[in-house]
């Protein structure tokens, strides 16, 4: 892999500018994360002597983005420094960070992206209005990773708060496997963990040297016994629809078709619909689109 170096500013650049604290401390983390999960040899780096911590050092992350590497420890370390657009765009490219997680990377900076994904993938205004209006049914944007990249207000009844959890987590396999909300309110909740497992493998295969792929696969393996043995088991499926059942607290059980709708031309995210299947679950999902 070539050294990729940082472009210089130009006179339209954005004034660089410094996050509030809050955000520095949730950008040093997220930086440190996707550090760790990279292999040297991923990026074209010798394996050089023992390692104390996984993944890449920072020097090594500064070296492939061109920066200062004093500057990059700062940024890592949450310190209250400016930070430019066109060195972030070089920082995503160094840690081969996705569309999700580079526009995550500009959101913590408060940078605006010199670069930005211009996919269907990518949640647009239109996208979110969509899901406004698919109300008081359940909807959900959701890449192939199962990453919940958006989602209405009736979804939350199901999903929970999940803009409070740490990037990494806002995962439906994460949250199907370990404890949460979802798990909870997912009444075949084995049954549709082995369909979620079969399908992550499948679209695993055009994905199985990404950063971000790896990293969750490892950690739910490590995170849930349930989860290997599945995986063990290498069933592959294709997505499609079906049906699901949840119990949602101060709502009751809900029996809803889900049908995908694919944002791009290939399958990757989808907004997903929840449709009652009887009179019941439509009054039900009448009450959470109300926010009881």
């Amino acid at each position: 892999m070539s050294l990729t170096t940082a472009p210089a500013p130009t006179p339209e650049s954005a004034t660089p500018v410094a996050p509030a604290e809050a955000r520095r401390h949730e950008l040093a983390a997220f930086l440190r994360s996707r550090r760790e999960r990279i292999a040297p040899e991923q990026v074209g780096l010798p394996m050089t002597g023992r390692r104390r911590t996984p993944g890449l050092r920072r020097e090594e992350v500064a070296l492939l983005a061109a920066v200062g590497v004093t500057w990059y420890t700062w940024l890592e370390q949450g310190r209250d420094i400016q930070v430019s657009a066109q060195v972030l765009d070089s920082v995503a490219r160094a840690l081969m960070l996705d569309p999700a997680e580079r526009g995550h990377l500009f959101v913590l900076a408060g940078a605006e992206d010199p670069a930005p994904v211009r996919e269907c993938l990518t949640v647009t205004p239109p996208i979110r209005l969509v899901l406004e209006q698919m109300s008081p049914m359940p909807a959900a944007v959701v890449n192939a990773r199962f990453d919940v990249l958006a989602y209405n207000r009736p979804y939350s009844h199901i999903i929970g708060n999940i803009d409070e959890l740490p990037f990494e987590d806002r995962n439906l396999m994460w949250l199907a496997f370990t404890p949460s909300r979802f798990r909870d309110v997912l009444v075949d909740h084995e049954n549709e963990r082995e369909t979620m497992v079969a399908r992550f493998r499948s679209a695993m295969a055009d994905h199985s040297t990404e950063p971000a792929w790896k990293a969750l696969l490892a950690r739910l393996r490590k995170a849930s016994p349930d989860f290997e043995a599945a995986w063990q088991r290498h069933d592959v499926m294709t997505p499609g629809n079906g049906l699901k059942r949840f119990v949602v607290p101060g709502i009751g059980l809900l029996h809803c078709d889900y049908t995908s709708f694919w944002l791009g031309p290939r399958p990757s995210a989808r907004l997903v619909a929840y449709t009652p299947r009887d009179e019941e679950t439509r009054a039900r999902m009448g009450l959470m689109a109300d926010g009881l």
